[in-house]
């Protein structure tokens, strides 16, 4: 009995735990993970044009104008080969100009953080678990992956897709850069992009990655506001009674 007891307890003790961290969670319209190629195809131009694109696109004025009423929350991951994935710039939330301008001068006081093998499907791993306990509880969950080649490493980068939409990742859009891969657009489309709504959209080169991503931003906040629902306290109960009260491992998305 004692043991049964203890086994009921932990579970009430989760799933309150779990409550309260939802109760203070701060809500937004969107939470967005930007994920970075930084792999060794990508010289040190190309990354200096790369993220001026992502700086420009947050200081952009029109962000603001079609931020959702409780705003986004936005982290920003550079990644490179299997094991190089690296939370450059936190989650912030984001609700007007100043902080859009912030958070993109936080991300070009950056350093680039790897130059190895192209494994986006390891970065995807990598950046799910970054939605858990980050603060925030999104109406919508996206991943934003840009990057000018193939995977030549890590995990297979479809299966990664598929997993992070399993997990309750909503949409998982794509920006590839044309220069050395006339065709990594089909590819993206077939293996990166995934979920509702999800898109892509393409950079013949580097010098049109700032207009290209100054769209695509603007895109995903603009539809921020749609899509997914926060779970009924009976879902997560049954839930976490299917995980032996161990608690979730990931955001529930109904």
């Amino acid at each position: 009995m004692k043991k049964k007891y203890r086994g009921l307890k932990g579970l009430f003790l989760g799933l309150m735990c779990l409550f309260v961290s939802q109760a203070n969670a701060v809500p937004v319209g969107l939470e967005l993970a930007l994920l970075v190629d930084v792999s060794g195809s990508v010289d040190a131009t190309e990354y200096d044009l790369q993220k001026t694109g992502y700086v420009n696109a947050f200081k952009d004025p029109a962000l603001a104008g079609i931020l959702p009423a409780d705003g986004i929350a936005v982290t920003y991951i550079e990644w490179s080969g299997s094991s190089q994935q690296s939370q450059l710039v936190g989650w912030t939330h984001i609700t007007d100009a100043a902080s859009a301008d912030a958070f993109g001068d936080a991300i070009a006081a950056t350093s680039r953080a790897f130059g190895g093998a192209t494994a986006p499907g390891s970065a995807i791993n990598f950046t799910v678990p970054a939605f858990d306990n980050n603060g925030f509880e999104g109406t919508r969950l996206v991943i934003d992956v840009s990057g000018d080649g193939r995977e030549n490493s890590g995990a297979n980068t479809a299966n990664a897709r598929d997993a992070a939409l399993a997990a309750g990742i909503d949409a998982i859009n794509g920006l590839p850069i044309l220069t050395d891969d006339a065709t990594l657009d089909t590819w993206y489309q077939n293996n990166v992009v995934g979920g509702a709504g999800a898109f892509l959209l393409v950079a013949n080169d580097f010098s049109d990655f700032t207009a290209a991503i100054k769209n695509k931003i603007q895109r995903e906040v603009g539809g921020g506001g749609g899509g997914g629902t926060v779970p009924e306290p009976a879902t997560l109960l049954l839930f976490a009674i299917g995980l032996g009260g161990l608690g979730l491992q990931g955001k529930k998305r109904a």
